[in-house]
């Protein structure tokens, strides 16, 4: 993804705000970071600098990231906020004032990608494609580990609340993405939709089958799809276009094809 996104940082508290401008500073999405101390240091900012996005603490002293927000929301082209804080309490009010989200201290990387990745979506211009290479792989943090997770080895897509299930041979992934969103940025890797609340890979199938319980289901390895009659038929469509193309059956265990057996050489088996 093309770097574009210039951002603004309004942190009181040293530490948390040099952990944050790294974290966005290493970001694909983010062309460059600034930063303020202080909210009268952001507005004064604000009169000279044009930003795209302003991440804000809430308690500061003097003007407090809601005066920021406000002044910000009033600006003829008014940057996306998100919100910064250790605490719920705002959460309304921040909403209300439009912020595109509300991160809770300690900082998880994850989330606060999240939260640049829906800025950068956001901003995109109308009509600009989605690049093919976005979330090729997804990086989901656990609290206590990080999996990255190959987009070609996911085989469907549950969604769950503001969340989704990626589904792999190994497991299952929940990450805070919306559905829509991966079925615009993946179709290009043959990720179709199913179900209102499903996606599934078309190389993963296995085949399609009816069955009492859950209706028309679509077989992949890492279990059944259900596919609604609204989908049914573009499914098959789009199953029987890879099948021309030999784009089907993928493998959970693929590898290299069995060597042939050279008989010339074996050893002769004793009566």
């Amino acid at each position: 993804m093309k770097s574009a996104l210039r951002v603004l940082v309004v942190e009181d508290e040293a530490s948390t705000r040099q952990e944050m401008a790294a974290l966005l500073g290493d970001m694909p999405e983010v062309a460059e970071v600034l930063v303020a101390d202080n909210g009268a240091s952001a507005v004064r900012l604000l009169g000279t600098e044009t930003i795209d996005a302003a991440f804000l603490d809430i308690l500061m002293p003097g003007l407090d990231g809601m005066d920021v927000a406000r002044v910000l929301s009033v600006m003829s082209e008014a940057p996306s906020i998100v919100f910064v804080t250790a605490s719920e309490a705002h959460a309304v009010e921040a909403f209300g004032i439009g912020a595109v989200d509300y991160l809770l201290k300690p900082i998880r990387p994850e989330r606060l990608a999240e939260a640049v990745g829906r800025i950068a979506q956001l901003r995109r211009p109308a009509g600009a494609a989605v690049p093919a290479e976005d979330l090729h792989v997804v990086q989901i943090d656990t609290g206590r580990r990080t999996v990255f997770v190959k987009r070609d080895d996911v085989q469907f897509v549950e969604a769950q609340g503001d969340y989704v299930r990626l589904h792999t041979a190994d497991g299952s992934h929940l990450i805070r993405l919306s559905l829509s969103y991966l079925e615009e940025v993946w179709s290009s890797a043959g990720f179709v939709r199913v179900h209102r609340g499903y996606l599934v890979a078309i190389p993963w199938v296995r085949d399609l089958r009816v069955t009492s319980s859950s209706g028309l289901v679509a077989g992949t390895p890492a279990g059944d799809v259900p596919v609604s009659r609204r989908h049914g038929r573009h499914l098959r469509s789009q199953l029987m276009e890879a099948a021309r193309r030999d784009q089907l059956g993928r493998s959970v265990n693929a590898g290299p094809p069995p060597r042939p057996r050279d008989t010339e050489h074996e050893p002769r088996q004793e009566p």
